[in-house]
């Protein structure tokens, strides 16, 4: 058995793997890594949904690796976060962190993110070549989830490095290392805000921990670890993969250069033409399930495929098509059910506000390099450019 997604295509453009693959079964076996073993990968919209919102496949990876070999490091506050986690804990876990996410949340931190924003932003002079994703599709996030947690500026950049590294593909030693010294910076970021509490999100969690609704230790340290990492990824490839999309696709483009406020309407069919999450994070069967026609035993992992699910033509008619009239609020990016993302609502402000503001201040942007010239970050899991370089 071959793994298609291993073609050096594949970081490319997966889209035309994903249909093959959904062609012949919305759900079927794929290798998982070496000995023979497998998963199985879910590509039809309608399955990828159903699975997404079925409690027999759990998300505990503490049951699923106990009692099995295994030669990773990762430190248990990036291994086991409350993505990892079923209900009743995933349910108490999530209650605490919402309520950061609300409308009316975000709503307050739209003047620092627009501030943000035009200050990456001047450093694009006219005329000249700017990485849009090192200058502004990695920073703008970080700044905006450093600064709802209370992260010090001086060790922004760390944190940076770090959750990149989080994210290395084929380096498993470089992903445990970092989850290390994510989960150490934590713990003493935690350690400074109790001897000098403020008003951040991670003070919040302090004082939970610290009252009633009793977070562990551990648990408050994985909370900021999620938080924190997550907080970011996912705008980080939106809002490149939205622009590199527009930038390929002219007459898109100078619709929304006319009308800059029309941002807001299109950002679900951006989410949906190129997911920023390829692969919904890990999931195994509790026992044995029938999914899409295709029998999977228990304990066995399932890999939920988002961006694939959103191609799907039974869903979204002519889905390679980029189509910003499409009722694309359906698009499964931020997943769905319980483990739907938290951040979403902070995601689209941050990106809409950058969005916005690039096609107000360079309306003649376009892009400096060919698509197939494009660098990706080599991971299945996130799908993001590691650059893109663009002209004012």
């Amino acid at each position: 058995m071959t793994d298609p997604t291993q073609d050096p295509r594949f970081l490319q453009d997966p889209y035309p793997t994903y249909a093959a693959m959904r062609s012949k079964c919305p759900v079927q076996p794929v290798p998982a890594g070496s000995g023979g073993r497998i998963s199985y990968l879910v590509t039809g919209y309608a399955k990828a949904r159903e699975a997404l919102g079925d409690s027999r496949l759990s998300k505990d990876t503490s049951v699923f690796f106990a009692g099995k070999e295994s030669q990773r490091r990762l430190h248990p506050a990036v291994a086991h976060t409350m993505l990892a986690s079923d209900p009743p804990q995933h349910t108490r876990l999530r209650k605490l962190v919402t309520k950061a996410f609300t409308t009316g949340a975000v709503t307050e931190l739209r003047p620092f993110i627009a501030q943000v924003t035009e200050e990456l932003l001047d450093q694009w002079p006219a005329g000249e070549q700017f990485d849009f994703v090192a200058g502004l599709a990695v920073p703008l996030p970080v700044l905006v989830i450093c600064e709802l947690l209370g992260v010090p500026e001086g060790d922004r950049p760390d944190v940076q490095r770090w959750s990149a590294e989080l994210f290395a593909a084929g380096r498993p030693e470089a992903v445990d290392a970092a989850s290390h010294s994510m989960a150490d910076y934590m713990t003493s970021l935690i350690a400074a805000k109790r001897l000098s509490p403020g008003s951040s999100l991670l003070d919040r969690l302090i004082s939970a921990r610290d009252g009633d609704e009793r977070l562990s230790e551990e648990e408050l340290v994985s909370l900021a670890v999620l938080l924190l990492v997550a907080g970011h990824e996912t705008t980080t490839n939106f809002l490149g993969n939205a622009v590199l999309a527009l930038l390929q696709h002219p007459a898109q483009l100078d619709r929304l250069r006319e009308n800059p406020d029309g941002v807001p309407a299109v950002l679900d069919e951006l989410l949906r033409f190129d997911s920023p999450v390829s692969t919904g994070t890990f999931r195994f069967t509790t026992e044995e399930i029938t999914l899409g026609g295709t029998d999977i035993p228990a304990d066995i992992p399932v890999l939920v495929s988002l961006g694939a699910a959103n191609r799907d033509p039974e869903r979204f008619p002519s889905p390679d098509v980029l189509d910003l009239d499409r009722d694309a609020a359906a698009h499964l990016s931020f997943g769905h059910g319980i483990h739907r993302c938290v951040g979403a609502p902070l995601a689209r402000a941050e990106a809409e506000i950058a969005l916005r503001a690039v096609l107000v201040r360079f309306p003649g942007a376009r892009l400096a390099a060919s698509p197939d010239q494009l660098e990706w970050r080599r991971t299945r899991l996130v799908r993001g450019l590691a650059s893109l370089p663009v002209l004012a």
